[in-house]
């Protein structure tokens, strides 16, 4: 997808859409519930989880779903990339969305699906790239914290910004408190902007994503 290209489009049917996940999957399961309305532009193709115990791959199965654990290839990034291609193209998947995947992906892998790889960070981007987000969040003192939807580059959590959701640091906020807020507006977020994507929606002009005529997600509830 190269600089000004509009993302998602399809002339009919529900984008076919696969999703990894590493754990419990509660964003994977958001993304299910909101797929399940009529009018949802997208439909979760199958579950890949890089752990065969993950909980999630148990909830997608219960939904109908396909899952399937795809286990890492040790020391070769490049290698697990082709394989977790290769079962997504399986599942006819034409956009992937990461729910706490958590992996690095080559770089190739990032390119092959450039344009066409989502993920949902527990921060306000860019600002706390990373790990133990709500815990730097709170010693940086920050008033607002949240949660970001942004496409996948191989550069990790630095891709264009598709959509940002905020809530208040409160002053007896723990990272746990602080966490749950955030993982709300997660869920809320996560299935709009996949929706908006998959709707053809969303230009990615430089590092910038644009809403054609399409109001953003509110950042404040």
């Amino acid at each position: 997808m190269g600089p000004g290209g509009r993302v998602g489009n399809r002339v009919s049917g529900r984008l076919p859409v696969g999703v990894l996940i590493s754990g419990r999957g509660s964003n994977m399961a958001a993304l299910l519930r909101a797929s399940a309305e009529p009018e949802c532009p997208y439909r979760v193709a199958c579950v890949l989880s890089d752990r065969a115990d993950a909980a999630g791959l148990g909830v997608a199965r219960a939904a109908g779903v396909a899952a399937e654990p795809v286990p890492p290839i040790r020391g070769d990034k490049a290698a697990y990339g082709e394989r977790l291609s290769e079962r997504l193209q399986a599942h006819g998947c034409e956009a992937v969305a990461l729910a706490g995947f958590m992996r690095v992906l080559a770089d190739q892998f990032c390119s092959d699906w450039a344009g066409r790889l989502l993920n949902v960070h527990p921060s306000l981007l860019p600002a706390f790239p990373g790990l133990d987000t709500h815990s730097r969040a709170l010693a940086a003192g920050c008033k607002l914290h949240g949660c970001t939807v942004h496409y996948v580059v191989p550069e990790v959590d630095a891709g264009p910004i598709i959509a940002q959701a905020a809530v208040p640091v409160l002053d007896d906020d723990t990272p746990d408190t602080l966490a749950a807020r955030a993982l709300a507006e997660e869920h809320r977020l996560y299935p709009q902007a996949l929706a908006a994507h998959a709707a053809g929606r969303l230009s990615i002009v430089g590092q910038r994503v644009l809403w054609d005529a399409v109001p953003q997600p509110s950042a404040l509830r």
